[in-house]
């Protein structure tokens, strides 16, 4: 499989962080899957792809032009294949159509806007790809809280927790993954009922 991990950019952070993310993505390559991510090299998406890449594994990464025009960020020269988009919107489309899962690690803004996306689509049936956060030091707990406390006031149907795994185990997280059942429930389920 094909498994796209949305994540940090920053080296700012703690380095338990990055030694957890590059950890995660050795075992999924070393369990025969490729990476697909934003083709950063600092953070964690640079950890993801040195953690790919020690395991052997194929490594895809997506990136705007002008994040190398305007140097907004080191991009990760060893990938296999290195795709340049004109725009942000079609580096997520490009990555959400490679993809056959997504693996979602701590991250702000861009990593935000990046799993909400794929969940809405899931959630009005444009995909059936696992979606699975890695829960790293509890990093994604308050998401987690505020998700259910939506559900509670009837703002995102209970229906849609089922649309992902959120996870502190890397090999729940890829057990997840690699089952994908589809779900038993439509769009119109989570829409109306």
């Amino acid at each position: 499989m094909k498994i796209c991990v949305f994540g940090a950019a920053s080296d700012e952070i703690n380095k338990m962080y990055i030694d957890t993310v590059e950890k995660i993505s050795y075992d999924m390559v070393k369990r025969g899957h490729e990476l697909v991510f934003g083709a950063g090299a600092n953070g964690l998406m640079g950890a993801a792809a040195r953690g790919a890449k020690a395991a052997g594994g194929r490594i895809t990464g997506v990136i705007p032009d002008f994040f190398r025009e305007e140097r907004i960020e080191e991009i990760y020269q060893e990938c296999d294949e290195l795709i340049y988009t004109d725009t942000m919107q079609e580096r997520k489309m490009k990555m959400e159509d490679l993809a056959d899962a997504f693996l979602v690690v701590p991250g702000g803004i861009g990593t935000f806007e990046e799993m909400y996306e794929v969940l809405t689509l899931k959630q009005l049936g444009r995909h059936q790809k696992p979606i699975a956060f890695y829960n790293i030091a509890g990093y994604y707990n308050n998401l987690s809280a505020f998700m259910h406390h939506c559900s509670d006031e009837g703002f995102i149907r209970k229906n849609c927790h089922k649309l992902y795994l959120m996870s502190e185990d890397p090999d729940e997280i890829l057990d997840y993954i690699e089952d994908s059942t589809p779900l038993e429930f439509t769009v119109h389920d989570l829409k109306h009922s």
